[in-house]
């Protein structure tokens, strides 16, 4: 089982964050630096430099990296936005852009998230409208899911040997967004087209959490063939002005962090459990909810280890031992 972490190059000149990483994880999973607007800024440079920090520190310490993400609707630098391009020269830029990437870590990065969000939030059983698929597009909006296939066989060209992931948001229980994947991945696979997971963020709003739900939706896509990845569990936690949570809120907040492993847990093909972040020093809920929520990961703003943390640790513990 891997035990991952989103992480900031900017932070690990922090002892306290350095530590705590390297001691607590065995994979780390770049939180910003791959994407487009970092890693792309300038139609013709890459600029690899902090994204090459996290690698190091990772075969450093003897952890796997996942990719996040070559695929996505945001963050993406001005020049690809702004650019009114074709759909024919868009498709070039994208293609050159995923071999670029996958091919400079080819045998270091172990798994990617190739597309991460293409699903709908207000129509959750449709594709998203972006610039990748229909805006203009790479000349495939009127098949469905095609442009999703021609991103995954790119990056499969650049690394054979590395498992290409989905990713989303909001479909880690049966729903109709997660239908909507199931049935593109069933697809894919019965093709031949190379995808080998499924990446649910699990991003844990109002202390609740439909655990049979995800459960079962963990074992129709195992049943697939693909491996399931927990890539961005975080658990929101209603704080006063300080930031400073319940402490009955702690208490719920690990049950949930413990439910949802032993889910993870109980299916052969569920590999992986990663948060987005360990510290709640720098979690993103706090700006995002205007501070409303906060003390959403399993260690606090001094790297104290919180009752999430023993609760993961604790279902960890009783797998292993069983």
């Amino acid at each position: 089982m891997l035990i991952g972490t989103a992480v900031r190059p900017d932070q690990l000149s922090e002892a306290a964050y350095a530590s705590t990483l390297a001691r607590e994880f065995n994979m780390l999973e770049p939180e910003d630096v791959l994407k487009w607007e970092v890693v792309h800024p300038e139609p013709q440079s890459f600029d690899f430099s902090q994204g090459d920090q996290l690698v190091d520190f990772a075969i450093r310490h003897r952890m796997k990296v996942r990719g996040h993400t070559l695929v996505w609707h945001q963050q993406n630098p001005k020049w690809l936005t702004e650019g009114k391009y074709t759909s024919g020269e868009l498709a070039q830029i994208l293609e050159k852009h995923i071999k670029t990437v996958v091919g400079h870590y080819r045998g270091k990065v172990f798994a990617w998230d190739v597309v991460n969000e293409a699903f709908d939030e207000v129509h959750p059983g449709k594709l998203r409208s972006t610039i990748w698929r229909d805006q203009p597009g790479i000349g495939l909006a009127g098949n469905g899911s095609s442009y999703i296939e021609r991103c995954l066989r790119w990056a499969h060209e650049a690394d054979p040997q590395a498992l290409l992931f989905y990713n989303e948001a909001g479909a880690e229980v049966v729903n109709p967004k997660s239908d909507a994947i199931y049935a593109m991945v069933r697809d894919f696979r019965q093709r031949g087209v190379p995808i080998d997971g499924v990446g649910f963020q699990m991003h844990i709003e109002k202390l609740h959490a439909d655990v049979a739900s995800i459960s079962a939706n963990i074992k129709r896509f195992t049943a697939l063939g693909v491996q399931v990845h927990i890539t961005e569990m975080d658990v929101a936690l209603p704080v006063d002005a300080a930031g400073t949570p319940g402490a009955e809120d702690l208490q719920k907040q690990a049950n949930i962090y413990r439910e949802i492993a032993n889910a993870c847990l109980s299916h052969r093909g569920c590999t992986a459990i990663q948060t987005w972040g360990f510290t709640d020093k720098y979690s993103w809920i706090g700006w995002h909810s205007k501070h409303a929520q906060g003390a959403a990961l399993p260690f606090d703003r001094n790297y104290g280890a919180k009752p999430a943390h023993e609760a993961l640790r604790g279902a960890l513990e009783r797998a292993g031992s069983r």
